[in-house]
């Protein structure tokens, strides 16, 4: 008797825009850090979506002093954010288990940001089964460790991963990684994002996992 061996899928989601709708808040709270220490960089709230703080210190904003005071100016404002699930997530999740597709976040997020979501969220970290933060990462997006991490911590091979992104540096990170990405026009407008995804959606209302393009 011969048996069949089905190889293990995974769908990976980025976090803000993709699986919580904060991308307008965040994109509020760098707009404000910018103008106030980095006027001289236009749309600075564009350029860093996607990348990790550490990353985002690294490119702009020099200075022991000056990191601990933005740092301090996040936290205050993640503490105080409003946290909330794009639409369709969570069934689209349970549709996702139901299938046998193991899940993950694979976020710029740390682990005090990730704190404030457990708070808001106390079945967040029960609906994935795993959650891949910064403080794991040591290349920032668009560098595709975090989603071969993720995978390999799922027991999927790339060609068997699905990434879900909003930000440029996310798509291209899912590209790098040479796996399946799904668009979210939540952060930046469909034509914009069309060439570096499979598909693209506004959400996932009604997007099951038998939609998936692998």
């Amino acid at each position: 008797m011969t048996t069949t061996s089905h190889p293990t899928r995974a769908a990976l989601f980025d976090l803000d825009g993709v699986v919580l709708d904060t991308e307008s808040q965040y994109t509020r709270i760098w707009q404000r850090i910018g103008l106030t220490y980095r006027p001289d960089v236009e749309h600075l709230e564009q350029k860093i979506k996607g990348m990790t703080l550490a990353s985002i210190f690294d490119a702009y904003f020099a200075g022991r002093e000056l990191q601990a005071e933005i740092t301090r100016r996040l936290d205050e404002a993640e503490a105080g954010m409003t946290y909330g699930y794009v639409a369709g997530l969570p069934d689209f999740v349970a549709d996702l288990r139901r299938h046998g597709i193991r899940t993950a976040i694979v976020t710029s997020s740390n682990n005090a940001k990730m704190a404030n979501v457990y708070a808001a969220l106390p079945e967040f970290r029960a609906m994935f089964d795993a959650i891949i933060t910064a403080d794991r990462i040591s290349r920032s997006k668009p560098d595709p460790e975090c989603y071969l991490l993720a995978a390999a911590e799922l027991g999927a091979l790339p060609r068997h991963s699905c990434v879900f992104e909003d930000s440029f540096h996310g798509l291209e990170a899912g590209r790098r990684a040479a796996m399946h990405v799904v668009g979210l026009a939540t952060t930046n407008p469909r034509h914009a994002i069309a060439p570096l995804a499979d598909l693209v959606i506004d959400d996932f209302e009604g997007f099951g996992a038998d939609r998936l393009p692998w």
